[in-house]
């Protein structure tokens, strides 16, 4: 009897539409990482974030199909990784920005993109199914690290950021922010 060769080449086919796109969200996110890694050899730190950062990516993919392989643990590591970067970039992100700077920087805010673009992909798959709130921490905190990367790779290579300023969004008076 012939096989059909669709289900061989396309094991996706038989999966829901929902968390197709989502191991499809997550594979884009963790190439984009790969990819930045490859960019910012010359900034150890980053570069060793991103390398642990990639396997993590796959993680969070696996964790909706498969058995979940983001714990606790890594959404603390994530935190701190987090908190060094927004220190770091302390002052520098207190405005909304444009995606802008080095290549390097630039491709990791298209990783934050990937990232947020998986959140969106994870609650459509949370319609269908119950999906554990780790796993949207994780993305969405996954999503602020790499663009404060994007920052700091900024600062470390001497570039300013650019402020961003809606004409659709009015201003808040730094006096509202602060009440």
């Amino acid at each position: 009897m012939k096989k059909d060769i669709r289900y061989i080449c396309y094991p996706f086919m038989r999966e829901t539409p929902s968390t197709v796109d989502f191991e499809i969200r997550t594979d884009s996110l963790t190439t984009r990482i790969g990819l930045a890694a490859s960019l910012t050899k010359d900034i150890p730190k980053i570069y060793e974030d991103l390398m642990y950062l990639a396997p993590m990516a796959y993680h969070l993919n696996g964790s909706v199909r498969g058995k979940i392989a983001i714990t606790e643990d890594d959404l603390q590591v994530l935190s701190g990784m987090y908190d060094f970067y927004v220190e770091e970039v302390k002052g520098r992100v207190d405005i909304f920005v444009l995606p802008q700077g080095t290549t390097a920087a630039c491709e990791l805010h298209v990783c934050r993109s990937e990232a947020k673009k998986s959140v969106r992909a994870l609650h459509k798959v949370s319609l269908e199914r119950e999906i554990p709130e780790i796993l949207f921490d994780y993305a969405q905190l996954l999503a602020n690290v790499l663009f404060a990367m994007a920052v700091y790779v900024n600062k470390h290579h001497g570039v300013e950021e650019i402020q961003f300023v809606s004409k659709s969004y009015p201003m808040r008076k730094k006096k509202q922010l602060e009440e």
